[in-house]
């Protein structure tokens, strides 16, 4: 007789603050027989914290396929298993797509417990039209790609969310204010975090901002539509 299939959980996770993690998901990191993690080590601080002690194992972009087989393997003989990623929302610019698709695949149940993600906490804190977006994941880290990305960008009516990296946000914002100096954009660094900072403006000021001192910590950019609403060029501060 064939074993009942396990549960594949897909938990969010805090992208900085680590009060930002939901009771559910502590309860459900718990009662599971398997955590895969992105890094084992830097979810350990995390697990450590709400004293979770179950069983992990490490899932990335490295080792993806074999590790989707063992797991597909575990929970098709009836074990639970949870996956979380560094921070945030996992298959958000992380992987994991390829463990949701079989499991349901095996008639694996998927559930998913939602919390913080860096796109929705930055396109709130922008004040930017939010009822349609367009989210670009990371910017390339070559330059003509990511002109090419900007660009396109720029050309939406809709709301733009990218990605960046610190030592590349001065490149990218002098890009974009070559290509439209009077765009307002906001750039949101280290959300959640102690130094958490909204800087805002057009696209020539918020890059002179950035030229001032080497930036740290995780970028996330947001570029208003092609033709933002009249308000939007009201004084920012």
């Amino acid at each position: 007789m064939e074993s009942q299939r396990g549960t594949l959980f897909i938990v969010s996770t805090p992208i900085g603050n680590l009060l930002d993690i939901s009771p559910r998901a502590i309860e459900c990191l718990k009662a599971v027989d398997i955590i895969a993690c992105e890094d084992t080590r830097h979810s350990g601080k995390l697990l450590s914290k709400y004293e979770i002690d179950t069983n992990r194992i490490s899932l990335h972009k490295h080792n993806e396929a074999s590790r989707t087989a063992h797991l597909i393997g575990k929970m098709k003989s009836g074990y639970d298993v949870a996956y979380i990623t560094d921070a945030g929302t996992p298959l958000i610019s992380d992987p994991g797509s390829r463990l949701v698709h079989l499991a349901s695949s095996e008639d694996c149940e998927v559930v998913v417990i939602p919390g913080p993600s860096a796109v929705t906490a930055a396109l709130a804190g922008s004040g930017f039209p939010a009822d349609r977006f367009y989210f670009g994941g990371f910017l390339s880290t070559k330059k003509k790609a990511r002109q090419d990305e900007l660009q396109q960008a720029l050309q939406r009516a809709e709301t733009s969310i990218f990605f960046d990296s610190p030592y590349r946000i001065v490149s990218t914002l002098e890009i974009l204010s070559a290509l439209e100096p009077e765009r307002p954009i906001v750039v949101a660094r280290e959300l959640t975090k102690r130094f958490e900072e909204f800087k805002r403006g057009n696209t020539l000021e918020v890059a002179n901002l950035f030229s001032q001192k080497p930036v740290k910590g995780e970028i996330v950019i947001v570029i208003s539509g092609e033709s933002p609403p009249r308000w939007l060029n009201s004084k920012q501060t």
